[in-house]
Formats: C-alpha cells, structure tokens, sequence
C-alpha cells in the first residue's frame, strides 16, 4: 500500500510519508489574566486513569511559575534592552537574553517530567514552544489512531 497522495490548491502533488499518529489531548492558553503565557489547570478529561490530578497539576503549575518568570521585568531585564540598543542589538549573538534561558528551563524541565512521569504512563509532553506557546499537547502513545480509507 503506498503513502497517501494530497493535492493542494495548486493542483500540485505530495506524497504524505508521517509515523503513526496517536491521540491527543491539549492544554488551552488561559487569557482571563491578559495575554501573559499562562496554561489553563484544569484537568482534561482524556487523561482520566491515565495520571493524577496533582502530578498534571503540579507540571502545569510549573510551566506557568517558569513562563511568569520568563516575563517579569526587572532591573535586569531593563538593563538588558538598554544595552542592547546601546550595541545595535549585536549582543544576542553572544548573550542569550533572559526570555531564552527561561525558555531553555521550561525544555528541560519538560525532558525531566517525560523521563521520569508521562512516558512511563504511556504519554508524551510536548514543548509549548514547539506549538507557539498556544497550548500543551499530550499525546497518548498507546492510543494509536487508525486510518480510514
């Protein structure tokens, strides 16, 4: 059986060569605070029997303690923007900036909870950053969703 064929809106043809997909289930942004990156804590009823309500809790209050940090202005922060108009901006290609290194924590601490929670319960915790900071995916890897066609 060959890949499936897509024909866009061009008329042009692709073959779709993806892994298996599995289920998901999504974290939605909470705007009720403005527009700050903060991720809703309500617990998704596809992850029932799956983990604990306070493990899930405990992983998106993190990520929100990680993101609130990665926002807050401070002197740094200032002192930062102010030397980077001082030297045309040049100084990012030497210096991460504050924003960078708190996104680098979330990375790691989303590596450390796949290691050592959500994979052993047969899920998978994908990077905010990695879907622009809209939502938490989670993706159930014993759920594989079958094609029809």
């Amino acid at each position: 059986m060959s890949p499936p064929t897509i024909r866009s809106s061009q008329g042009n043809t692709t073959t779709q060569t993806q892994g298996p997909q599995y289920a998901k289930v999504f974290v939605q942004r909470d705007y009720s605070d403005g527009t700050a990156v903060k991720f809703m804590t309500n617990f998704p009823q596809g992850l029932e029997n799956k983990i604990e309500r306070s493990v899930f809790e405990y992983t998106i209050n993190q990520l929100n303690t990680y993101f609130a940090e990665a926002e807050k202005a401070s002197c740094k922060t200032y002192c930062e923007g102010c030397f980077a108009c001082f030297t045309v901006y040049t100084m990012f290609l030497c210096a991460d900036t504050h924003y960078e290194k708190c996104l680098r924590k979330v990375g790691k601490f989303i590596v450390e909870q796949n290691e050592m929670v959500y994979l052993p319960r047969g899920l998978l915790l994908t990077n905010p950053a990695e879907r622009g900071l809209r939502i938490i995916e989670i993706t159930m890897l014993d759920q594989p969703i079958v094609a029809r066609t």
